[in-house]
């Protein structure tokens, strides 16, 4: 795989993560060089939010308004960074913080997180845990548990709250009964347990993972009525209360929902070889015109353009759509060449963003405008 296709990703994730600033970015989509030396300015700029080596600090934690989940996004990227751009100056601190986070059982369940984590919160410390796997990122000592037993923790912890008895199945948004959510099944949490269970099956070759996998699959896109296909292309909503039997679906469209469901069927694809999960890429690949303008610049188009805009969760959603596209366009080669010119499109526009704020370099919200928006990322 060419180091042109990641690293473009990878400058996609800083600017979407993070609404800090950087210095001025040149950016050439493709050029190895010219993508990491910007990624590698913005990553400072994300460093600035980071207070796990200040006194009183969570080690693995960013300072608010930035949640722990968005911290796993983020470590997860830096260690795409590590692997693609052979940058190893945040090596001690990836480590640290995916070791510190783990929990006292080893799966991403932290004490100092029980009142507020939720399926999808884990799943994305799970991504990072997967990252190290896949990328041979350096493993604990043998005396502890390594990338592959703690995602594989991940994967059982998550796999074990599957509820048959509300909807036929599927997964609550939240793990702990007094969260708010708890009573509500959405598709990224499955989403999340869908992926997971496929990058498992392929890295293991063991097919329990991918049972799982199509058991979450089969009921997302058949009994729960999140997923339909229209004109050949999915339409992704976002979930709905376990009353009713989870009718009154909330019809929202997210970025990161098409791109993690699209990877894990990327995934699926490259493990068995088997043309349904080629197929089902391509209905993805459809769908997610709804998030590009006319340029193939990608957009969150569900509140970017609203009055009261994106929230600091949903701004990071594209960083997570970016390296989905960016993992599938490797696993599905008939389907580079389109999600490449997305991908480079977007990071191209969304360098450019960054031009505004009383510093003159500070990144805007929507990449598409010429130069800084108003609108602080």
């Amino acid at each position: 795989m060419k180091y042109s296709m990641i690293p473009t990703t990878l400058l996609l994730l800083w600017l979407s993560v993070f609404n800090g600033v950087t210095t001025a970015l040149t950016v050439t989509a493709g050029d190895k060089d010219s993508v990491c030396a910007a990624t590698s300015q913005i990553i400072k700029g994300m460093l600035d939010y980071y207070d796990g080596s200040e006194y009183g600090g969570v080690v693995g934690m960013f300072k608010l308004p930035y949640y722990w989940w968005e911290a796993g996004e983020a470590f997860g990227g830096l260690i795409n960074n590590w692997y693609y751009c052979q940058d190893t100056t945040h090596e001690e601190l990836i480590y640290a913080s995916l070791m510190a986070q783990r929990g006292e059982n080893y799966d991403y369940i932290p004490s100092n997180q029980s009142l507020t984590e939720g399926n999808d919160d884990q799943s994305f410390w799970g991504f990072a845990v997967l990252e190290a796997m896949e990328r041979n990122f350096t493993n604990p000592p043998d005396d502890q548990p390594g990338w592959l037993a703690l995602g594989q923790a991940v994967y059982n912890t998550i796999w074990a709250r599957w509820d048959k008895d509300n909807c036929n199945g599927g997964l609550r948004w939240q793990i702990f009964t007094w969260n708010k959510g708890y009573d509500y099944k959405n598709t990224i949490s499955n989403a999340c347990l869908f992926n997971i269970a496929s990058r498992l099956a392929r890295y293991t070759s063991n097919d329990t993972y991918a049972e799982t996998a199509k058991t979450v699959y089969t009921w997302l896109t058949e009994s729960s009525g999140f997923i339909t296909l229209e004109n050949g292309a999915y339409s992704v909503t976002d979930g709905a209360g376990i009353a009713n039997n989870c009718s009154g679906i909330s019809p929202e469209k997210w970025t990161y929902n098409y791109g993690i469901l699209m990877a894990g069927c990327a995934y699926l694809y490259n493990y068995t070889e088997d043309q349904k999960w080629s197929d089902e890429v391509d209905k993805y690949v459809q769908g997610i015109s709804i998030f590009l303008d006319s340029n193939n610049v990608m957009y969150e188009q569900q509140c970017q353009s609203s009055q009261k805009g994106c929230t600091n969760d949903q701004r990071s959603f594209k960083s997570i759509f970016s390296r989905c596209l960016a993992a599938t366009a490797q696993l599905v080669p008939a389907q580079s060449d389109y999600l490449m010119k997305i991908l480079d499109a977007s990071a191209e526009a969304a360098a450019q963003s960054c031009s505004g704020g009383s510093d003159g370099v500070t990144c805007g919200l929507n990449w598409a405008y010429s130069g800084w928006d108003g609108n602080r990322y």
